[in-house]
């Protein structure tokens, strides 16, 4: 009897998940709360683009059309082209739609079994005659509930969407006290574009954050309301954004995605003469860095309005922070129709804002909150089970413990992708869903629970290494070789993709290296 393998999610990862355990002879129901594919790119900012350029942002076998000219394809674009993917591989007669996952248990061993088991699941084997999940569903249209008993999970739910990150304020100090409107980023995502442009004609606008959400959305009420309503943006810290990803003319990839930019970092697992290597070569290291630095310098006026970064640009990349400037941003901010604001900290008051230490109050209509999403309680609370929910988020102050982060040592028949975040997600999410069919298809087995263990603080200590105060607890950084090498040698294949030792070296690394298993 066929396998059945539960995905929940139909955003990139899931798509990829269904590709890869189908290929393997494996019934995969696919669960999406909404009526289309796509996860976050299909509710997003009008001029939203994507941030990696294309060559590094696409699946192995299925190239971009040539129609697509652009290297930063916009939403529409991407949205095509995943359709595109699910359409090429028969993937939409997978996945049933509306249909929202409330929660999932495990039905099998005890807790305490569980927790005196050596290996994963008891056998380091991916199935189990003794255990299987119930996932429960639910109907977004008719509120109808039903149960599906099933031999695996597969979690693709994302870190980017239903669980909005809304700061916490003192008493009397929050939304409450105010007599405009708050509203997190994800309701300005869910608007149509003539909506979202109505919604900010007019108004005072206030936009919380500096990462790409919030720079889109506050280009976008320059564009609606100029200097007459400018925009303010309040930033906590200055960050890196690139204007493009050719720094004096060279790629970004030949800094920090190829094997020769590898070998400036101490990475996970690695021998003592591979870890002599960064501490001799660290000159470089800071020379590379300095080098995208003064680009970014360069071509953006951030000095000018004291936006240039404390931190360096390798501790950008490696927090999973790096973000592109949208087109003629600080043209904006020159204009007068995008006021920077620095507030550490702020409280809200009747007529607006307030930051923290200063007196002048800072009047709005709208204030969007641009601050992220919970995924780490997003992923917490899919599970029912109180043991696995403490398990699978760990303590805050480590990475999200899952073995290539895919597997968690101690939940047995489930995995995770798409959770922890690199510079090109599409990328390692094709790479991990490859990698999580065949384990499935018993290419491999799980190491014991210890080692597993051992290899998650290991790659915890890298990222809190290079990312320091800008620490996320689920980004592989820039470290994309050294990890997929590690998935290659798992599944049998030889990590070394390209032809000759300079080829090997210097040249950058990108989806189409993996295309096959060859």
């Amino acid at each position: 009897m066929e396998k059945q393998i539960a995905i929940i999610g139909a955003g990139l990862s899931g798509l990829l998940a269904c590709r890869y355990t189908f290929s393997k002879g494996f019934h995969p129901i696919v669960f999406e709360a909404t009526s289309s594919i796509g996860g976050v790119w299909t509710k997003t900012v009008e001029t939203t683009k994507l941030q990696t350029p294309k060559p590094f942002y696409q699946f192995s076998d299925f190239p971009w059309p040539d129609s697509v000219t652009d290297d930063f394809p916009n939403q529409h674009q991407v949205l095509d082209y995943i359709e595109s993917y699910a359409q090429r591989f028969d993937l939409l007669k997978h996945i049933e739609f509306n249909t929202k996952v409330v929660g999932i248990n495990y039905e099998g061993p005890s807790q305490e079994e569980m927790e005196s088991w050596s290996l994963w699941g008891g056998t380091g084997e991916p199935f189990s005659s003794r255990g299987k999940w119930k996932v429960q569903v639910q109907d977004t249209q008719t509120l109808s509930t039903e149960e599906y008993l099933v031999d695996f999970v597969i979690l693709c739910i994302g870190r980017f969407s239903d669980v909005p990150n809304v700061p916490e304020f003192s008493p009397g100090k929050g939304p409450e006290a105010f007599h405009g409107e708050v509203i997190h980023a994800v309701d300005y995502f869910n608007m149509d574009y003539q909506s979202a442009r109505k919604f900010l004609k007019g108004k005072r606008v206030t936009v919380v954050g500096f990462q790409k959400s919030a720079l889109d959305i506050a280009s976008e009420c320059a564009e609606a309301n100029g200097v007459e309503h400018p925009c303010r943006v309040l930033y906590r810290t200055e960050h890196w954004t690139v204007p493009d990803y050719l720094p004096w003319g060279v790629s970004l990839a030949y800094f920090y995605l190829n094997r020769f930019a590898e070998l400036l970092v101490h990475k996970p697992g690695e021998g003592f003469l591979l870890s002599l290597l960064p501490t001799i070569l660290s000159p470089l290291r800071w020379a590379f860095a300095k080098f995208m630095e003064t680009h970014c310098k360069n071509k953006l006026p951030l000095a000018k309005f004291g936006m240039v970064p404390k931190h360096s640009f390798l501790q950008e990349i490696n927090s999973c922070t790096l973000s592109t400037v949208p087109d003629k941003f600080y043209d904006k901010v020159e204009e007068g129709s995008i006021l920077l604001k620095k507030a550490p900290s702020f409280s809200f008051c009747k007529e607006g804002i307030k930051v923290d230490g200063e007196d002048q109050l800072l009047e709005t209509d709208l204030v969007i909150l641009a601050t992220g999403f919970r995924g780490d309680e997003k992923l917490r609370d899919i599970f029912l089970s109180k043991f696995f929910q403490e398990c699978i988020v760990g303590s805050p102050t480590s990475a999200i413990p899952l073995y290539r982060e895919c597997i968690h040592p101690q939940i047995p028949q489930l995995a995770v992708l798409g959770f922890s975040e690199s510079i090109s997600n599409l990328f390692t999410s094709e790479m991990r869903s490859r990698w999580v069919a065949e384990l499935l298809d018993g290419t491999f087995k799980m190491p014991s629970i210890k080692e597993m263990e051992e290899d998650v603080k290991k790659w915890d200590q890298y990222k809190k290494r290079y990312s320091r105060s800008y620490y996320r607890r689920s980004c592989i950084g820039a470290l994309h070789i050294w990890y997929n090498d590690q998935l290659c040698k798992d599944m049998g294949w030889n990590p070394k993709r390209k032809k000759g030792f300079f080829a090997e070296l210097f040249e950058p690394y990108g989806p189409m290296d993996y295309v096959s298993p060859s």
